[in-house]
């Protein structure tokens, strides 16, 4: 009888035992993959939020404007984002990959109505791919639409409380010029959005884009050109490609008044997602090693009551290693056959989750974190057969030291002391 046999066969003399070691695993192993595909969902839905309020995928702007961007200095934006978007989308090896590509207009102002002043974020942008991007459109109350004419303005429901503004009502803007000048423009307001978040709700306002560059006299610049990508992950290596591409059409010192960065480098975001990622992979795997933990008593318990029989089996000539390898076989599959039922478990549970969503409306709203109300979990199959690994892998870990001290133990005393 071979190893392998004997140890199923072994983890049947009690099965109780074993059962309540598998059981231990499986709710383990079933926690950690829960854990990962919600923390996937919600790792997810931040960057997918941040990089289509902010940043997009890749962010094209001029150098001068990345240098003094908290200013959103019109003097430095793009001077023809319509050529700059076509060159884009010619890039070789770009094609497939871009899912979006929208330019857009950031300005500071301060606004004022009557004797209230509030500085407010003005934002101008196409309004066919915003609805794709900020999405304000979702948000604006009854009796409001989204900018549905030239001139027209929606205002975040926190900011016109602050300045007593309501729909129909004009709202004056004063910002600085490209030509470094003073713009002036009036906007009705067609609507008033509540995001939730208050960041958004209390300072920001949007316009279409041709109504911004007519006020700060931008012709066919922009600030800022967007690309959203259809996986996120592959962003760096479109930003390669495109800095190569626009090296190449607009020659050296073009490229140089160009910078183009993938969201992993620009602000805070990348860095809180992976930070939080290796948070959650430590917890995560203390998890594992606390239900897998019962193996070591379980294993600790079979070798203490089997100590007759291990002095037999080495009186009988079967050698040290053969015996670690039994007693670390009969572990390893306790942890085997939980960690396959929490694999099964995980995937039909999370599936089930990723269609329906966790509802964290009551959570989320006012915190800031540019994250969905809605959590999706993620299931991906190699994060499950990774964890499935794990799960088994621990299991031997914890089992190998009980293992150890069967197979160190000598024939003579094993039967005296048993």
């Amino acid at each position: 009888m071979n190893i392998l046999d004997m140890a199923l066969r072994n983890l049947g003399r009690n099965r109780r035992r074993s059962f309540l070691a598998i059981l231990s695993v499986f709710m383990s192993m079933l926690i950690v993959m829960f854990a990962d595909a919600f923390i996937s969902g919600v790792l997810d839905s931040i960057v997918r939020n941040a990089t289509k309020n902010q940043t997009g995928h890749v962010n094209v702007a001029t150098a001068d404007y990345r240098k003094r961007e908290r200013f959103m200095p019109a003097t430095a934006a793009l001077a023809d984002s319509d050529a700059l978007s076509s060159a884009i989308m010619a890039t070789p090896g770009l094609e497939g990959m871009v899912a979006e590509l929208a330019p857009r207009v950031q300005f500071g102002t301060v606004l004022s109505s009557g004797t209230q002043t509030k500085a407010a974020l003005g934002i101008g942008g196409v309004p066919e791919l915003e609805r794709r991007l900020l999405m304000l459109d979702r948000s604006i109350q009854s009796g409001g639409t989204y900018l549905d004419a030239p001139g027209s303005a929606i205002v975040g429901s926190r900011l016109a409380e602050d300045l007593g503004l309501k729909v129909g009502d004009y709202l004056k803007v004063v910002a600085q010029k490209a030509d470094y000048g003073l713009g002036f423009k009036k906007f009705r307001i067609s609507g008033i959005f509540r995001t939730g978040l208050e960041l958004v709700d209390s300072s920001t306002f949007q316009v279409r884009i041709d109504d911004a560059r007519e006020l700060l006299g931008l012709g066919k610049g922009a600030s800022e050109i967007l690309v959203m990508l259809k996986d996120y992950r592959k962003s760096d290596a479109a930003a390669a490609m495109i800095t190569a591409a626009l090296a190449s059409a607009q020659g050296r010192e073009g490229a140089q008044r160009l910078s183009v960065q993938s969201w992993t480098s620009i602000g805070d975001v990348a860095r809180i997602v992976s930070m939080t990622g290796t948070i959650y992979f430590w917890i995560e795997l203390v998890i594992a090693f606390l239900g897998a933990f019962i193996i070591a008593n379980v294993m600790m318990m079979v070798v203490l009551e089997r100590k007759r029989e291990i002095g037999i089996m080495k009186s009988m000539g079967m050698e040290r290693g053969s015996i670690l390898a039994l007693f670390l076989a009969e572990g390893t599959l306790l942890g085997l056959i939980g960690s396959a039922a929490a694999a099964l478990s995980g995937i039909l549970l999370n599936s089930a989750l990723a269609v329906k969503g966790i509802d964290f409306s009551r959570n989320t709203g006012g915190t800031g974190i540019p994250m969905d109300s809605i959590i999706h979990p993620e299931v991906h199959p190699l994060n499950v057969l990774a964890l499935f690994c794990l799960g088994v892998l621990i299991s031997a870990i914890v089992a190998y030291l009980p293992s150890r001290s069967a197979a160190v133990m000598g024939p003579i005393e094993a039967i005296r002391s048993a």
